[in-house]
């Protein structure tokens, strides 16, 4: 083994929108224990999941109450093959419960129970939109988006720092509509997401609400390495202090942009995506100071094959 490859590993599971079709097939064809996680998700969700994502339509696949438990199926079989060693691990939202359950804080089974309890919740708290808004530094689209709230009166807030020049934000359709506008207005590009609700802000309160009891109730552990929170964009060492940032994350912003740099700053030098596709190891770098020079890898062995 190169000195390359025995940099500091930090592992980043990945969330909502990484979702391909086929993803995990082939593994849970090759490993019993990889197709044992999707039965255990499909009856914890009540969904025929292999179906929708081996056979299913790009709509079908979109379904937030369908993709929690079976993405956090795939990233878990990924895991289990993978051999990783971290030094520490995050995930991008939903892939905050693939860390949970790749560190030992929660057990599989609880792990596959919650998120299929978080998408049903999240997809019956119907109403709202999210955009993601690039080419503008995140100061400015917290300011405009302020602007567009207190303009129509609605809800809207920044959900997920993505990158210094990517951030989220989610909220009431009217103000969202209007954030878009102020950001073009300003050379900025708006993409409507294709989201069912306003997921990391206010509007998610009630769905937290119910949310919460199931999360008290598991058993959790304190973590194998530590666990970046979105909430925070720190490490968690302990479960109690696991629990705590969970139960504020759906109503909380990502702190993406804090948690790469956090991570850098432990010790990580190389990012190790698990995940159907690369998504978040392209934030990686953009993320980084100019003079940090991380490696980053894809990990999805036999997730699209």
């Amino acid at each position: 083994m190169t000195e390359k490859n025995n940099l500091p590993q930090a592992v980043l599971f990945a969330g909502q929108g990484s979702q391909t079709k086929g993803m995990g097939r082939a593994l849970a064809e090759k490993f019993p224990e990889a197709m044992c996680l999707w039965k255990k998700a499909e009856k914890a969700s009540g969904l025929g999941l292999r179906g929708i994502y081996w056979e299913g339509s790009e709509e079908e696949m979109a379904d937030t109450a369908a993709l929690q438990p079976a993405l956090t199926a795939v990233n878990l079989s990924i895991w289990n093959v993978a051999g990783l060693h971290p030094c520490g691990a995050a995930g991008h939202s939903l892939g905050e419960f693939s860390a949970l359950g790749a560190s030992g804080a929660l057990s599989v089974n609880d792990v596959l129970r919650i998120t299929a309890l978080r998408g049903k919740l999240m997809a019956q708290a119907n109403g709202g939109a999210m955009a993601a808004i690039v080419k503008l530094a995140a100061g400015e689209v917290s300011a405009l988006v302020d602007e567009a709230a207190s303009e129509t009166g609605k809800i809207a807030v920044c959900a997920n720092f993505n990158t210094p020049l990517q951030t989220v934000v989610s909220g009431e359709k009217e103000a969202i509509d209007l954030m878009c506008k102020k950001a073009r207005e300003k050379k900025g590009r708006a993409i409507m997401l294709p989201v069912s609700g306003a997921f990391h802000s206010p509007m998610m309160a009630e769905a937290n609400r119910e949310f919460l009891p199931a999360l008290k109730k598991a058993d959790w552990h304190d973590p194998r390495f530590p666990i970046y929170c979105n909430v925070t964009g720190k490490a968690a060492r302990s479960g109690a202090e696991l629990l705590e940032n969970i139960g504020k994350q759906m109503v909380s912003p990502v702190l993406w942009v804090e948690t790469i740099r956090s991570m850098w700053a432990d010790g990580a030098r190389k990012y190790m995506e698990i995940g159907p596709k690369a998504v978040l190891g392209k934030m990686v770098t953009q993320d980084l100071d100019e003079s940090a020079h991380p490696e980053v890898e894809l990990v999805s062995v036999f997730a699209e094959e």
